[in-house]
């Protein structure tokens, strides 16, 4: 227990001597065993790396059928803290989809974990490019990975390239692909092309810890 933040329940999928082990935390909309969230925890698996998955608080009302807001991100740091310390920093790999990979990456150096990976960094409100959520990402010591769409609203090509990044952060572009890595269908491409290469880049990421 990390203050009066429970561990939350773990849905782990993978061998446990897996080489590694990547925890993904959901967005603020959807839950942990939504398809996104399932096509990743799956295709990790594919490639021989354990997944684990949990739920901030407020999930628990939404299951309820009530839709509150995310709660206050001093209970989502300490959630994400109370999983780490169930599961041992050593070797962990943390993230998830924009939120979730958000709030992994604020807690990562202090938590000593091995790499962050954000699906979907929301950088900004969509349409309000002022109000940016980087302050922390230029001092940012644990390595990282960010995939990106190129349609992402919460964070284009031509604004993150302006951005004061740390060195340790690396950023993948994936064409065409909107905040939940969905493309258009004038691309050619399917979301589950788009996701494939994502978890391609996801374990090429890994190697390199």
């Amino acid at each position: 227990m990390t203050g009066s933040v429970k561990a939350p329940t773990l849905l782990i999928n993978g061998n446990r001597l897996a080489s590694h082990t990547v925890v993904l935390a959901h967005g603020a909309g959807a839950p942990m065993d939504s398809p996104f969230m399932n096509t990743f925890a799956e295709g990790l698996v594919e490639r021989g790396i354990r997944s684990v998955r949990f739920e901030f608080p407020y999930m628990e009302a939404r299951r309820r059928g009530v839709r509150p807001g995310p709660n206050p991100t001093r209970v989502l740091e300490d959630t994400w803290r109370a999983v780490i310390n169930k599961l041992g920093s050593r070797g962990l790999v943390i993230g998830g989809k924009s939120m979730g990979g958000r709030i992994a990456s604020m807690v990562a150096d202090e938590a000593g974990v091995s790499g962050v990976i954000c699906l979907g960094y929301p950088f900004h409100p969509p349409g309000r490019p002022n109000k940016l959520r980087i302050s922390h990402l230029a001092r940012l010591r644990t390595p990282a990975l960010v995939l990106q769409g190129t349609r992402d609203p919460f964070g284009t090509p031509d604004e993150v390239r302006l951005y004061e990044l740390s060195p340790n952060i690396s950023v993948r572009w994936l064409e065409d692909g909107d905040h939940s890595f969905k493309p258009r269908k004038v691309s050619g491409r399917s979301q589950e092309q788009v996701c494939n290469e994502a978890i391609i880049f996801i374990t090429q990421f890994l190697t390199t810890l």
